[in-house]
């Protein structure tokens, strides 16, 4: 016979598979028929942008495109500075094992370098050396039996769990739009470098949508018609609303801005200024903690009882860490001996190692300093190694650890060849606290037993002995055995103990 149960639903949102790997995307970049040949690569840059991704069994592919700046020496009477904007396309396919179609995916991509060879004065060559994340997600409705309808004489064990209940997910497309004013002496010839990064993200809940209020942080250095070099930054606001039903402000969030398109071009020379488009798309997972009733175990006074259970694996809790790191070092640059053009930095983390209540970084910044020198541009790489301590009581061996790494802020002081670099690094991490829990998907009950007849027997406590594991063994009861060995705390007791243990459905009154 089924027994009849009350069940509470839970969603299970976790990690099922994880992996980084090395790439190279390499292409062909041909110069254009207007600008000149190329005699000496000065410099290589760019811009990740991902325009889809999707599951399938066993893979996850991920279509995208690097929007690269490349700036040459021109082989010209003048030897000027000259620059060059490709996009290189890429398809990428990573192998997870458990992974099915349908499950949600996140990439992190970083560029760790770039290497440009010149074919010849009219084409150039370049590799883009990538390091590839990806997490898969997996997503489960699972029934909880948390009570037991109509059966008499049922014993159950129960205790609360707290565990992580995904609400739901979402995704919106954001278009950033700004025209940036440029110097009025400033008629713009090309666009020969760009910097990107979404920083200063707030989320806010209400009325089931959740918003995302964020900053674009653009920085773009470019040649004017008069073959001078200059620079403008400026923060565009990323503010996205997506619709969750059921959402509220005891929830928790985890959102992301991935850049899909860029587009930057100078507007008419009248206007002096520079139009952008970034096309973004935000996505949020939405999270509710649930207090919910577990039945460890259970048994009848009369029957005998059945039980089909299921050990899953549940997050209990979720946190997320958002952390500042100011690195300064100096650098000799001898070379330098006028203006510092661009200063751009690019943070990797190598690899991280966890203790209890702490996580520690390995890392590297990828400096690229682009400056004068004599009436030349020329530029200076710098890999500067940097650890971080990050400490929180979530933190151990066990967690799920999810780390990721921007550069916010690049200022710099320059004075006689020396260069003091002021890094400011945006650490973030995603904690979840991961248990495994027994549950009870379906209860049969067997043939009733004439258990009317009462009895004492003398039992021994052994290790590992509970009340309740002895109150089972003798089809007896806790608040029995408590009562008739006079027990106070039932969670109490000694390995040789001797306990009188009663017997029968009616042995509260027969005592």
């Amino acid at each position: 016979m089924v027994v009849e149960t009350t069940k509470e639903q839970i969603v299970l949102n976790q990690i099922i598979g994880q992996k980084k790997e090395l790439r190279t995307v390499e292409s062909d970049i041909i110069v254009n028929d207007i600008k000149p040949d190329v005699l000496n690569i000065i410099s290589t840059s760019g811009i990740i942008n991902i325009y889809k991704k999707e599951v399938s069994d066993g893979k996850v592919r991920i279509d995208g495109g690097i929007n690269a700046y490349i700036i040459y020496l021109a082989d010209d009477e003048q030897g000027s500075t000259r620059s060059l904007n490709s996009c290189m396309d890429f398809t990428q396919i990573i192998d997870i094992d458990n992974c099915r179609e349908g499950m949600m995916a996140e990439e992190n991509i970083v560029i760790k370098n770039f290497e440009t060879k010149i074919i010849n004065g009219r084409k150039i060559n370049v590799k883009a050396n990538l390091e590839i994340g990806a997490n898969v997600y997996s997503n489960e409705n699972i029934e909880i039996v948390t009570d037991i309808n109509d059966v008499s004489n049922m014993k159950l064990l129960n205790r609360t769990q707290k565990v992580t209940s995904l609400l739901g997910t979402g995704t919106n497309k954001i278009y950033a739009k700004d025209t940036i004013a440029i110097d009025m002496a400033d008629d713009v010839a090309e666009i020969m470098k760009v910097g990107f990064n979404i920083i200063e993200e707030e989320v806010k809940i209400s009325y089931n949508k959740m918003l995302s209020k964020a900053n674009a942080q653009v920085e773009i250095m470019y040649l004017t018609e008069d073959n001078r070099i200059n620079s403008i930054s400026s923060k565009i606001p990323v503010m996205g609303v997506v619709d969750i039903l059921n959402i509220n402000e005891n929830c928790m969030c985890n959102t992301r801005n991935t850049l899909k398109n860029l587009i930057i071009k100078p507007n008419s020379a009248e206007e002096h200024s520079i139009y952008i488009e970034a096309e973004v798309e935000l996505s949020c997972m939405a999270y509710e903690m649930k207090e919910i009733n577990v039945i460890e175990d259970l048994y009848n006074l009369e029957m005998e009882v059945e039980t089909n259970k299921k050990q899953i694996s549940v997050i209990t809790e979720r946190q997320k860490l958002q952390e500042v790191y100011t690195m300064k070092e100096n650098v000799r640059v001898p070379d330098l001996a006028g203006t510092v053009y661009n200063i751009s930095a690019i943070p990797v983390i190598n690899k991280y190692e966890t203790m209890r209540g702490k996580i520690i970084y390995t890392g590297e910044v990828n400096v690229e300093i682009l400056f004068n020198q004599k009436n030349t541009m020329s530029s200076r790489a710098i890999q500067l190694p940097f650890n971080y301590e990050m400490n929180s009581e979530m933190i151990n061996e066990q967690s799920i650890l999810e780390p990721t790494i921007i550069a916010k802020q690049t200022d710099a002081v320059v004075k006689d060849g020396n260069v003091e670099l002021i890094i400011s690094l945006g650490i973030n991490l995603s904690m979840a606290m991961n248990s495994s829990l027994d549950i009870i998907k379906e209860i049969n009950m067997g043939e009733k037993q004439n258990c009317n007849t009462y009895s004492m027997t003398i039992y021994f406590v052994k290790p590992g002995d509970t009340l309740w594991k002895i109150a089972k063994m003798f089809r007896s009861t806790v608040e029995d055995i408590a009562e008739v060995n006079e027990i106070e705390d039932i969670n109490k007791i000694s390995v040789g103990e001797q306990l009188y243990i009663p017997k029968g459905i009616k042995t509260r009154s027969l005592v």
